[in-house]
């Protein structure tokens, strides 16, 4: 059966490039490789999520300048359906350009995130959570993302919160959380420690709470229960994406497994996705070989 989920949040269009290393200051480098896709937590995420045969809607500000085609292309590609926030604005999209480490699978990021688009609430479709079993929001259009939350709620709809980083508003969302899926740099006020990390999204009420480390174990806690689950062993071509892509995956798994099943899971996809450049290319291989 096919389920349907919203994703909120930032789209950027992604220019990435696999090279030896990053440039220093005044070198020029020439690229082994590169690709474009449209990006960001909450779009990788949508597009990992209909890859993995379900039905995924984006949220977020998109509008009509020439170069959104290459996103919609993108969108188009892998059935991801737009709902635009502000479908008139003629600005370019945030562009990302990404430096991918030939050797470590390491990458360099310079980007503009979504604080010069924001949203407007009212923007909102009236029944956009229609039919949607499961919703991620990934902070970059926060007070969308703290609207959708209520609405959810009052829908019994499962929210999942994509804690890359730490971002003002968090602390009205999280209440309002089901699964809050943080990587180790999110630090919410006065949290110098995974501990009072925990401590923190224990005390919102949060039942399912998981932190993820890169190639180290994911440590987590479900209703206050401690635990661990190791991640496939790599060699990582490309970490970009890596966590979007987990997140994607979890709400692919989550709704239809337990907690740490899902975990697991999805740490499956994301180490797959690490052994191919972009954040696409895993897909296609993927698709080829099944």
């Amino acid at each position: 059966m096919t389920t349907n989920a919203l994703f909120v949040g930032l789209i950027t269009l992604d220019l990435i490039y696999l090279a030896e290393s990053a440039p220093q200051n005044n070198q020029k480098l020439v690229a082994s490789d590169y690709t474009v896709a449209a990006g960001g937590p909450a779009t990788n995420a949508a597009v990992t999520f209909s890859y993995l045969g379900n039905q995924a809607t984006f949220l977020g500000v998109l509008g009509s300048h020439p170069m959104t085609q290459l996103i919609r292309g993108d969108f188009s590609k892998y059935h991801v359906a737009i709902a635009d926030l502000a479908p008139s604005i003629n600005t370019a999209p945030p562009v990302s350009s990404i430096i991918v480490t030939q050797s470590t699978g390491e990458r360099a990021v310079i980007s503009i995130n979504a604080v010069k688009t924001p949203a407007d609430v009212a923007s909102i479709p009236p029944h956009i959570l229609n039919n949607i079993d499961i919703v991620l929001i990934d902070g970059h259009q926060m007070q969308v993302g703290y609207a959708i939350a209520k609405m959810a709620e009052s829908l019994n709809i499962p929210v999942v919160i994509d804690g890359g980083s730490w971002k003002a508003g968090f602390e009205q969302v999280l209440p309002l959380t089901d699964y809050a899926i943080c990587s180790a740099n999110f630090h919410p006020p006065n949290c110098h420690s995974e501990a009072e990390v925990f401590a923190y999204l224990q005390a919102l009420g949060i039942p399912y709470i998981a932190i993820t480390h890169g190639e180290q174990p994911i440590t987590y806690t479900s209703h206050h229960q401690f635990g661990q689950i190791t991640v496939p062993a790599i060699q990582p071509i490309d970490t970009l994406g890596a966590g979007d892509i987990f997140h994607g995956a979890f709400c692919h798994y989550i709704l239809q497994a337990d907690f740490t099943q899902a975990l697991n899971q999805a740490a499956n996809i994301a180490a797959a996705a690490c052994q191919h450049f972009g954040t696409r290319r895993w897909m296609e291989l993927r698709s080829e070989n099944t």
